[in-house]
């Protein structure tokens, strides 16, 4: 039960602000011509996938190599509900720009809140609490603000509070931040990695 509030609540807390995200930051390559013309000859252009090289991972000692696989394990199992909860952000922001008043929007929210629960429960389950805690940094990371702030935006200050106090019972923050620089450098350099299909 207390894995699953925690991750509940993340995935609660994005699934109703539309935010920029990775997927905005690398909106550049829809901007690219499909051909150039250039002194009178036809190029064809096109963007490429950013390729990051790293140095040979070396571990001091078999308990670090185990937490970095470890650590492996956790981004393959939670990088893919981050992006499906940016995906389900611009999804629900847009739809409910279409509704008539404020009523209608609450209602949509409530039942969005509601039918997420009821999907994601049985996924959330299955998540250890340190996923959990991943899954919160990893929704700053792709939609560029923190879980709270997304649900302070749609659901007020006080139900926000609510659901950080609710998280911070069990050693959560819905205010975490992604630090690719500081103690999120391993995670991003396996997120890079993951992303270019090389782990």
């Amino acid at each position: 039960m207390r894995k699953t509030a925690v991750i509940f609540v993340s995935l609660l807390a994005v699934s109703f602000l539309g935010i920029e995200t990775q997927a905005q930051r690398d909106a550049y390559r829809d901007t690219i011509p499909p051909f150039l013309l250039e002194n009178g000859d036809t190029i064809k252009t096109f963007a490429l996938q950013d390729i990051y090289v790293y140095p040979p991972q070396v571990f001091k000692n078999k308990g670090e190599e185990e937490k970095y696989r470890k650590l492996i394990r956790d981004i393959k199992k939670t990088l893919p509900y981050a992006k499906l909860i940016y995906a389900t952000l611009i999804e629900t922001y847009e739809y409910m720009m279409t509704l008539p008043d404020d009523k209608s929007r609450e209602e949509h929210l409530k039942r969005m809140e509601k039918d997420l629960f009821a999907e994601y429960k049985p996924v959330l389950k299955k998540m250890t609490l340190s996923q959990g805690k991943l899954l919160i940094r990893l929704i700053d990371r792709e939609c560029n603000q923190p879980s709270y702030d997304l649900l302070k935006a749609f659901l007020g200050p006080f139900r926000a509070g609510f659901w950080n106090f609710f998280a911070g019972m069990f050693g959560a923050s819905l205010k975490s931040n992604w630090d690719p620089e500081g103690k999120d450098a391993a995670a991003e350099r396996i997120i890079e990695l993951v992303e270019m299909g090389l782990l």
